[in-house]
């Protein structure tokens, strides 16, 4: 009698795995999802930057720089300008997703270079080196988690940033254009 009852329960057992799978199976072929590539870049909406970008070059004391002319493969996901009370430290973001979905970013401030650094380049180190933008040199800096490439200036240091290989990061670069609003 006891082995008949063991037999039952895995019979059981096994009746319920069977219909947990039918449900399973169903839910799936109802629910709606997107298997292809562009679910992916469908998941990170993409931002207009024209009134943030105008409002920032008119409020920043120094001019704020944006990509002009990048091919339409580059994303613009996120932008904001952080003032301050006193007119010093405002701070410029531009967060972008470059053709390969990585993470690129313009990081502008007039605040202490090396702790604005330090802060939008997850730690960063200067790296040796320097990368050719242009007609103008960047220092390298090379993070655990964040390449990025710096351009220091009187009153403003730029920032370029991100997961981004040097490659792209120097695309993006050479793409800014500095202008006061």
């Amino acid at each position: 009698m006891a082995g008949t009852r063991g037999r039952q329960t895995v019979r059981d057992m096994l009746l319920s795995l069977a219909v947990i799978g039918v449900l399973v199976a169903v839910i799936y072929i109802f629910i709606p999802h997107d298997d292809s590539g562009t679910a992916e870049k469908k998941a990170v909406l993409t931002v207009d930057t024209r009134v943030e970008t105008a409002t920032a070059r008119r409020a920043a004391p120094y001019p704020i720089a944006a990509p002009e002319g990048l091919p339409k493969t580059w994303r613009t996901t996120s932008v904001s300008y952080r003032a301050t009370e006193d007119g010093k430290g405002g701070a410029w973001h531009l967060g972008l997703l470059d053709p390969e979905q990585q993470y690129a970013a313009v990081e502008q401030s007039d605040a202490a270079a090396e702790k604005f650094i330090k802060e939008v380049t997850l730690g960063a180190s200067r790296a040796k080196g320097e990368q050719a933008v242009g007609s103008k040199k960047w220092d390298r800096y090379k993070g655990e988690k964040y390449n990025a490439l710096v351009r220091e200036e009187p009153g403003v240091t730029t920032v370029v940033t991100g997961t981004a290989p040097y490659g792209r990061l120097a695309e993006l670069a050479a793409a800014l254009v500095a202008k006061k609003g």
